[in-house]
This record gives C-alpha cells, sequence and structure tokens, in this order.
C-alpha cells in the first residue's frame, strides 16, 4: 500500500518540466481562480496537472470534478491528456454533455415520463414553419433564421425581448415581423411535437435545478469543483447553468484569453472573464505570457495588434525575444487569381525546400476565397484539405479499413502491424505513389496513407489488437492524424491549432474586416479574428491582399495593416506572379 509520502512524491513529480506561472496554476487548488492564459502559452498543460495535482494529493475527490469545455474535440483532449496524468476518473464534458446527461437522469423523476428527443437541425422544422405561414424562405434564410434562435437562447432573451432587438439583426429575405412570426411558429411546432433543440437542453437543465431545491441539492452533491476551458466564449446561458451548478461554493478555475473571443455572434461574451476578478475579490489570478509555439518575430506582430485592448496579455516567446525574423511586408496581388497563384507557388517552394504540407495552412475571413487557393494548389500537384469538412474516422476509406482491422485483430492477432495494415490500405485502393491532387481519389489516398503512417510509426511491439484499441482512442478524442495535405480554413476554424507555416489571406477592406462589420464592437471581433490567425504560426506567417474583388471593384488594404505598420510590397517585388 502506497503511504502518504509516496502519494505527495508521486504528486509533486506532475509539477516537473511546468515553467513558474504554470506551476503556480498547477497548485492553486482550492477557491476562486482565473488563469488568463495567452495563445501557445500551454494552458491545457496548466489545467490537467492542476487537476491530475489536486487528485494526486488528495485535495480533489476525482469523481467530484468536471471540466467543461465547448467541443467534443476539446473535452476528449481533456479526457486523454488526464488518463495519462493518472486522473482518469475525471469527467471532460462540453456544457451540453454535462445538461443532457442531467436533463435524462432527473426528467423521468419528475414528470414519470422519458426526457422529450433531440431536435437535429432546425432547418428542416423551421421549412416547415415557413410554409404552414406562407413564407417563402430559402434555405440561406431558415440558416440566418436559425441562427437567431440559437442567439436569442444563449442570451436568455424571451421573444418579447428578442423583438425590441430584432430591427438591428435584419434577416435577408423576411420583415422584422415575418422574422419573429417564424420563430414562433417555429416554437410552437416544436412543443406540439415534443421536442428539444439545442439550446433548450441548457435552458431546460437551468430551469430545473433553479426549481427544484432537491435537484439542486443532488447536481451540487455530485460536482464540486469546477474548471472550465475557454472561458471567454461562455454565453450568458451558459454562465447561468454555471452558477446553479456550483450553488454558493467557489471552487471554480476559469481559463481564457479576452483577445481569441471570436463567437460573440453566438452570444459568446468575455464580460464573466473580465469581470471574474470583480465578482470574486478573494480570486487568485494568474497570467501565461511566455508562448511556446511562435517565434518571437510573430508575436511582435501579433502583440501590436492588440496592445492597449482590454484584457489583452503581452506575449514573449520562450526561446527569446530575437527568435524569427518579423515577417514580411503583406504582398499587394493585382485580383483574387493572382493572389490564390502567387499563394500556391510560395506554399510549392516551401515544400520543396523541406516543410511538410501538413504543417503549411491557407487561413481566410470566409470559406469561399480557399476555392482559388485550392485549384491553384492542385495546378501544382499540392493536396489540400478543408478544415470543418468530413472528418477522418468518419471518411468511407477510413471507415471500411477499421471495419477490416478489427475483424482482423480478433481472428489474427499476432499478424505483423504494418503488413496487415498496408495489405489493407492496398486492397482499399492505396499506392506509395500518390494520385494527381484534387478530387476523391486523392482524398482517399491521404487518408489512407495517414492509417498507413500511423502503424509505422506506431510503438515497438505494438500488437494488432493495441493498434485498433488506439484508433478508438483517437477515434473517440477527435484526435485525428496528420494528412499529407495543406490546410484550408477560416479564421473562425482554425482556433485551438497551429502549423509551422500560415498563409492569411484577403487583409482587404471589405474581407478583414468584412463589409458588414461597422460597430466599434463588430471591428474589435474582427480584430481578434486576425490576432488569433497571427498566433496560429510557429516559424512562418505571410500575409496579403488583392487589389480587386469581384468585377474588377477597387479595395483598399485592411485597416489592420496600417495598425501593424508593415507597409506593402507589390506581388511583381517579390516574385509572384
Amino acid at each position: 500500500m502506497r503511504s502518504s509520502s509516496d502519494a505527495i512524491g508521486s504528486a509533486d513529480e506532475l509539477l516537473y518540466g511546468l515553467d513558474d506561472e504554470q506551476r503556480r496554476a498547477a497548485q492553486a487548488l482550492l477557491g476562486p481562480v482565473a488563469i488568463l492564459a495567452g495563445a501557445g502559452t500551454g494552458k491545457t498543460r496548466a489545467i490537467t496537472h492542476r487537476i491530475a495535482y489536486g487528485v494526486a494529493t488528495g485535495a480533489y475527490d476525482p469523481e467530484r470534478v468536471l471540466a467543461l469545455t465547448f467541443t467534443a474535440r476539446a473535452a476528449g483532449e481533456l479526457r486523454v491528456r488526464l488518463r495519462g496524468l493518472g486522473a482518469g476518473g475525471v469527467a471532460a464534458r462540453t456544457f451540453h454533455a454535462a445538461a443532457l446527461a442531467q436533463l435524462g437522469y432527473f426528467w423521468p423523476r419528475l414528470t414519470g415520463s422519458p426526457a422529450p428527443a433531440l431536435l437535429g437541425a432546425k432547418a428542416s422544422l423551421l421549412g416547415q414553419a415557413a410554409e404552414s405561414l406562407r413564407l417563402r424562405a430559402g434555405p440561406g434564410t431558415l440558416r440566418d433564421v436559425a441562427g437567431e434562435i440559437e442567439w436569442r437562447k444563449v442570451s436568455r432573451l424571451s421573444l418579447e425581448e428578442y423583438a425590441e432587438r430584432a430591427a438591428a439583426r435584419p434577416v435577408e429575405g423576411l420583415s422584422v415581423d415575418q422574422s419573429l412570426e417564424l420563430q414562433r411558429r417555429y416554437e410552437q411546432l416544436k412543443d406540439e411535437r415534443k421536442r428539444l433543440d439545442f439550446e433548450d437542453v441548457l435552458l431546460v437543465t437551468a430551469g430545473m435545478i433553479a426549481a427544484e431545491p432537491a435537484v439542486a441539492e443532488e447536481v451540487r452533491s455530485r460536482y464540486r469543483i469546477f474548471t472550465v476551458d475557454e472561458y471567454q466564449d461562455v454565453s450568458a446561458l451558459q454562465q447561468e447553468l454555471l452558477e446553479l451548478w456550483l450553488g454558493p461554493r467557489t471552487d471554480l478555475c476559469v481559463v481564457g484569453d479576452a483577445s481569441q473571443t471570436i463567437f460573440s455572434f453566438a452570444g459568446a461574451t468575455d464580460a464573466y472573464l473580465l469581470g471574474f476578478a470583480t465578482r470574486y475579490p478573494e480570486a487568485e489570478v494568474i497570467r501565461l505570457e511566455r508562448n511556446y509555439r511562435s517565434t518571437g518575430g510573430v508575436l511582435t506582430l501579433a502583440n501590436s495588434l492588440m496592445r492597449g485592448r482590454a484584457g489583452a496579455l503581452e506575449l514573449y516567446a520562450a526561446e527569446g525575444p530575437a527568435s524569427g525574423r518579423r515577417p514580411a511586408a503583406p504582398i499587394a496581388y493585382n485580383d483574387d487569381a493572382a493572389e490564390a497563384r502567387g499563394v500556391a507557388a510560395s506554399i510549392a517552394t516551401q515544400i520543396s525546400q523541406g516543410t511538410p504540407p501538413a504543417q503549411i495552412a491557407v487561413l481566410a475571413r470566409v470559406a469561399a476565397q480557399t476555392v482559388a487557393i485550392e485549384q491553384a494548389l492542385a495546378e501544382l500537384g499540392i493536396g489540400a484539405r478543408q478544415l470543418g469538412g468530413a472528418r477522418f474516422f468518419e471518411l468511407e476509406a477510413v471507415t471500411r479499413a477499421m471495419l477490416e482491422l478489427r475483424s482482423l485483430a480478433r481472428e489474427t492477432p499476432t499478424a505483423r502491424l504494418y503488413d496487415t495494415v498496408a495489405d489493407v490500405a492496398r486492397r482499399a485502393g492505396w499506392t506509395l505513389e500518390p494520385p494527381p491532387a484534387g478530387g476523391s481519389r486523392r482524398e482517399r489516398w491521404e487518408a489512407l496513407t495517414a492509417l498507413v503512417e500511423l502503424a509505422d510509426a506506431a510503438a515497438e511491439g505494438m500488437t494488432l489488437p493495441e493498434f485498433v484499441a488506439e484508433l478508438a482512442d483517437r477515434e473517440a478524442a477527435q484526435h485525428e492524424p496528420p494528412l499529407h495535405a495543406v490546410t484550408l480554413s477560416t479564421l473562425h476554424g482554425a482556433k485551438g491549432l497551429e502549423w509551422d507555416s500560415v498563409h492569411l489571406i484577403g487583409l482587404a477592406e471589405g474581407v478583414l474586416p468584412i463589409g458588414y462589420a461597422r460597430t466599434p464592437a463588430e471591428i474589435d471581433e474582427e480584430r481578434r479574428l486576425l490576432y488569433v490567425g497571427l498566433t496560429r504560426a510557429r516559424r512562418r506567417l505571410s500575409l496579403s491582399w488583392a487589389r480587386a474583388g469581384l468585377r474588377g471593384r477597387p479595395r483598399d488594404p485592411s485597416r489592420f495593416l496600417t495598425e501593424l505598420s508593415t507597409g506593402s510590397r507589390d506581388a511583381g517585388a517579390s516574385g509572384a506572379r
């Protein structure tokens, strides 16, 4: 049996390798704690070591700890890391997953009937509501109305309260009255069919806890220690639910970066992060500003964009302020097509110089901007993948290969790992040489190559059943292997990711900031989007814009480029054509 001194020794080992600020965060176990963590500063490492340290020292009962985040992928990563640190008993969930579990448990006890079924996408029911009202609404309009419903609910606004603001949030193709009537009809149909939408899960769970003391007591006895990652993205509804879960206790650790608040359109607000120390005057506030991702040159540019803004952190490179040169001045191209060709040519040069395609990304304000880039890359024989498309483990080629590998693992568990995986991939059409870039054939090849490379990189002695189990763990955590392809993504989709080389395109007025951003708050959101893009780059950062848009309409460089004082250079001067 392990002695208490052995346990403390093991716990102290969890602090090894942490920097001073991360160690301070890991040891701040009780009471309100705010960790202001800049991009690339190791926030996930800090909070997982904090939780594991609390478990190892006995300060935390792992079954009473709840780590909350906003995406299934992030929750999966937390679970994997915590399991590796000896804290596998800790629950790591999204707000919705935690609320849904409570809803499914308490609803039958309170009502005597099963909880209502969840509604899938809102578009289908909204279409039926529009038809019943004889409104003509296309798919784009229905998506916009669905977004308004989501924003209204997470902002904790009734339909009557929303009506007072609706004029400032027009839906294209509908009058204000029509938009409101469509939302009312949607709610009626949903109630008649006994369905709950995604936001209702939070609303109903919060309502149960607030209205039923017995429910509140049971929930609060179940979880006593809370950690909230990406706290700058919390909505009014999520904050209300968090406070109901906490009750009178203050054992709450929040982690976030106000400079990365980029989902305000969906109801997220950094007000709770920025106001944390006011709400909890006794809170310990820890700043993580030592950046382990980017060079000093990249961080100098990023800091200059956010300096003086509320909650902005001053990041500095762990490898020294002089590391890496400041990114070159943005390249001005004649039009979007020339920009796509120039960026593709630059990527081809980087690949020829040894940068893996998987470590290169092209980031844009909207997804449509990357279509020309993908075509230009294909013309040069370079594969690309759109981030946000089908997930790796949902691809047909991967699904089929995994089914066959599971079967072989049961039948011939001692088979040679690499040979078996390679044979399965060959039967699915894999070859050593890649097919031409572009199209489904290349996408299938990229996916199968990733599977074969996982087998090739497996630990010595790993068996086929162990490899299949590792694939299952990766799938559950949404931990996808890198593909031999350049990543194309929106700035929103790139949050939380990083690459050695990042190309930021479309840095022109009307594109970034986007044309409909007019108020100071909207412009600040666009600024934060650019900041997120800048801080995705590890070693190399390229900025570009086009002087002309659709039908040759002239553009001006983004106001943010002027603020960065980077100047601008013509595409001709760079050799790009």
